[in-house]
């Protein structure tokens, strides 16, 4: 009788320790581990850090085993460090350039750090516009104007950098990008561009629409394509060999979603076409 209490005993309790190690092996494909969640890090261009942090508040809300971790810095930066092994999940250029320089099917000798080509899209428009801080009495209206007595200090993001590289499209298209180099201060990203112009630390500047809506700058010419002939498209794309390809193909879908959209529209960004 004791030898049967016995066995039956040892039967429960092997499969209680089954039963655990498949709760384990659940939380484990569902990205949870002991507690844990589940990191995905996304590096982001800078002009999305307002949006992408509201974004953020709720799909973790939505998804409470998952973790949203961002990096926001220029394209370019966020480029080389994806190149020199930095460890990223998702890449959201603010231009094509950034992200063709990582795309195997565009580079064909790339080394082994690079974006999944099939997971690419585009998923966002943004316009350029002429900035200038609250209050200004200078009478700027047009990008004519910066070579003129009207503007004395100019800010724009340097050559590195998607909004430097579209503002001197939009400049040289003009035929006033060199008369107005002694006027230009650069900044490493379109966040600092931002700064100089709210401090009225410059006379105006160059950023995107969408900065200029989070910062309260008044706006005082749009490009219209008119001096422009590149799209200011965002690109985004899984970063090749991530860990947690499944969880961050998720978020990607979630960003072309209703919610993400609603909250892209609202700063000033529209889905791109």
């Amino acid at each position: 009788m004791k030898r049967k209490l016995l066995l039956a005993l040892s039967c429960l309790l092997l499969f209680g320790l089954v039963g655990c190690q498949g709760k384990n092996d659940s939380e484990k494909a569902s990205g949870e581990k002991d507690g844990e969640k589940m990191d995905i890090i996304v590096f982001a261009a800078a002009s999305l850090t307002e949006s992408m942090e509201e974004i953020k508040a709720l799909y973790e809300k939505e998804n409470p085993n998952v973790n949203i971790i961002y990096t926001f810095d220029s394209s370019g930066t966020l480029k080389t460090q994806i190149e020199e092994g930095g460890k990223a999940d998702i890449f959201i250029s603010a231009a094509q350039k950034q992200m063709n320089a990582l795309d195997p099917e565009v580079n064909a000798d790339l080394g082994d750090k690079t974006i999944d080509s099939a997971s690419r899209i585009d998923l966002l428009e943004n316009k350029v516009c002429l900035v200038v801080p609250k209050g200004s009495t200078k009478g700027i209206s047009s990008f004519e104007d910066l070579n003129t007595d009207l503007v004395e200090a100019i800010a724009l993001g340097n050559s590195d950098v998607p909004v430097g590289q579209y503002s001197e499209e939009i400049l040289t298209n003009l035929g006033i990008w060199d008369q107005i180099q002694d006027k230009v201060t650069y900044g490493s990203n379109v966040k600092e561009v931002t700064t100089w112009v709210a401090e009225a630390v410059v006379d105006c500047g160059l950023i995107y629409k969408t900065d200029a809506y989070s910062a309260g700058l008044e706006v005082v010419y749009e490009e219209d394509g008119s001096h422009l002939e590149t799209p200011v498209v965002y690109p985004a794309a899984l970063v090749a060999n991530s860990e947690v390809a499944e969880e961050a193909g998720k978020f990607l879908d979630y960003l072309q979603g209703p919610e993400a959209t609603e909250i892209f529209e609202g700063v000033g960004f529209s889905p791109a076409k």
